[in-house]
């Protein structure tokens, strides 16, 4: 049987036999007895394991090394411990994989860094158990909202030959022997054409909401940024959702539903791993997740974010200017003035996307991003647009390759309409989920400069 089916029903099994499968954490043998912190992997709880000099192989039962895979059948008592309610009094231990004493994992508080030296270990570590059992949760909760929102799961391609944000940060692809070719000649490649590994899929996307109204991706992107941040990595995923007949109002009003949603189900379903990474990692953090479903989502302009911010008395490192992107600094004081979630809405053309929707004011496309308190911003989002002539202009204005894009203007040719949709980092909603600062702690083997290991 399972720890967890134990723990959800272990009032029904005081005094009845059990047999159970896993991993010995930490071992405590005495002279007489001995215990053994036992998981299985199913569930974040541990079970105690008791046994005493009775047992027939008591000798070879106090030689079992932490780390060890064993099996043990016992009997379900209630139990006189501190926090715990119930052990379980074994009759009979084996060991099935045996451990040796240099085992990594020993029952101490070891490093991030260290146990990213170790990544092929390190989910039997607390810590990871509590990450990525939240990342499995939220996960299945974002395909839960989008199901249950009549939304048709994309599979967006992971080879292609548009950079959807033009910024020339592609992993190429290529079947060349490039370390015999002078000259690359792309027509003689497996594609007969540059290639390489999506920075989103967010164009393909927008081809399926024209058939099917409402869709999202969610799966790998990569980005070619020699980016050595807290948040940034090569490989990670994205949640990308597309919706026609959707303006710009309507679109924040399915981020925050769809947010709020996804938080929810993590506090309902990880109040065990919520509880130790608010003890251990984010003192606080349940709290700030609680006061982020019951929040107002405040909206407001970016020429009215400038506004505020050169009105305030504080003393900015970066200073605030029409025109230009927000920083850091500023990110956190909005989510402070306001008290919660900002939505700011009608960025400046010039460091926007292509794509979004360009304002009458001829300065301004109708974007939006999302900043959250304690983490700044979240999600990013636009209308897209949808005039052939306007868009056609802006891609000139930009020198981009209209004839790899033809398809994607041709949306605008045939059945073209208002739709709109977001983007965000599963990773980026995992680090404000856990506490945990570091990308490279919320995705099982983090692709980052100089770093493809395991």
């Amino acid at each position: 049987m399972d720890l967890k089916k134990i723990w959800d029903n272990y009032e029904t099994l005081i005094d009845k036999e059990v047999i159970v499968n896993g991993w010995i954490r930490n071992h405590r043998p005495q002279k007489e007895f001995g215990f053994i912190d036992f998981t299985d992997g199913t569930t974040f709880k541990h079970l105690q394991i008791v046994y005493n000099k009775d047992l027939a192989d008591f000798e070879h039962i106090t030689a079992l090394k932490n780390g060890s895979a064993i099996k043990a059948c016992g009997i379900i008592k209630k139990s006189e411990g501190k926090n715990q309610d119930i052990e379980l009094v074994a009759k009979d231990i084996n060991l099935l994989g045996d451990c040796p004493m240099d085992y990594p994992l020993q029952p101490k508080r070891h490093t991030k860094e260290f146990l990213r030296s170790i990544a092929y270990l390190r989910p039997r570590a607390n810590l990871y158990q509590a990450i990525f059992r939240i990342r499995s949760v939220a996960s299945m909760a974002i395909h839960e909202y989008f199901q249950n929102n009549g939304y048709v799961y994309f599979h967006a391609p992971i080879i292609t030959a548009s950079d959807c944000e033009g910024a020339g940060e592609m992993f190429q692809v290529t079947t060349l022997p490039l370390d015999k070719v002078k000259k690359i000649d792309y027509k003689d490649d497996f594609f007969g054409k540059k290639a390489g590994l999506t920075v989103s899929g967010q164009l393909q996307a927008e081809t399926f909401a024209m058939a099917f109204s409402k869709v999202y991706t969610f799966g790998p992107t990569f980005r070619a940024e020699n980016s050595n941040t807290k948040v940034h990595a090569s490989e990670f995923w994205m949640i990308e959702p597309e919706i026609a007949f959707c303006d710009l109002n309507e679109l924040m009003d399915i981020e925050e539903e769809f947010l709020k949603y996804v938080v929810r189900e993590v506090l309902n379903k990880c109040s065990l791993e919520l509880q130790f990474l608010d003890q251990f990692q984010e003192p606080g953090l349940i709290k700030k997740l609680e006061d982020l479903i019951n929040s107002h989502f405040t909206r407001i302009t970016h020429e009215e974010v400038i506004s505020l911010l050169k009105k305030s008395d504080e003393k900015w490192e970066f200073p605030p200017n029409y025109g230009e992107d927000i920083a850091k600094e500023h990110e956190k004081y909005l989510t402070n003035y306001f008290n919660g979630p900002v939505f700011i809405t009608n960025w400046p053309k010039d460091i926007k996307a292509f794509y979004m929707k360009q304002n009458d004011d001829g300065k301004t496309v109708a974007a939006v991003d999302l900043i959250v308190p304690n983490a700044g911003e979240l999600m990013g989002g636009s209308q897209r647009e949808e005039d052939y002539f306007k868009l056609k202009a802006r891609m000139d204005e930009l020198k981009m390759d209209e004839e790899s894009m033809y398809w994607y203007l041709n949306l605008r040719r045939y059945g073209t309409c208002v739709h709109s949709g977001f983007g965000m980092g599963f990773e980026r909603l995992l680090i404000y989920l856990t506490g945990v600062d570091n990308i490279r702690d919320v995705i099982a083997y983090p692709r980052t400069p100089g770093n493809c290991d395991f």
